[in-house]
């Protein structure tokens, strides 16, 4: 499952609580925004967070924190092209090659290597889409 929310923390968080209390599935909150109290509260559900260029603007001091506290197993780097092109493409067309860009943001931030970050959300996605044959 693929959630794309915004604006709606708690009922997000109430409707995925409610069915994963009947039985857990594998989610992931797509384009990441919310609060790092939001973030805890669906990693607790076992959900993964996915990050867009919009961690590498310079007002996204609370996604940045966020960036660096998911764990490591439970992170996907997106671009959500065409929009929200990471700097230094800010304000242009999104390509999926700008993931490259917001990696090494990411990897940045956790002090560590953008290969090592690059192979561990591989992995997570992998794990996450099973059908996607990686």
């Amino acid at each position: 499952l693929i959630i794309h929310t915004r604006d709606a923390e708690d009922d997000t968080f109430a409707i995925l609580a409610d069915e994963m209390a009947k039985g857990t599935f594998p989610a992931l909150i797509h384009c990441f925004t919310a609060s790092a109290e939001f973030g805890e509260k669906v990693l607790e559900l076992g959900l993964t967070i996915s990050l867009s260029g919009i961690v590498t603007f310079k007002n996204a001091k609370a996604l940045q924190e966020v960036a660096m506290t998911v764990p490591e197993d439970r992170l996907l780097i997106e671009t959500d092209s065409p929009f929200l092109a990471p700097v230094p493409h800010r304000g242009q067309v999104c390509e999926p090659a700008y993931v490259a860009d917001t990696a090494a943001f990411i990897a940045n931030l956790r002090r560590m290597d953008t290969q090592d970050l690059a192979e561990q959300t591989t992995a997570n996605f992998a794990r996450l889409f099973q059908k996607a044959g990686l």
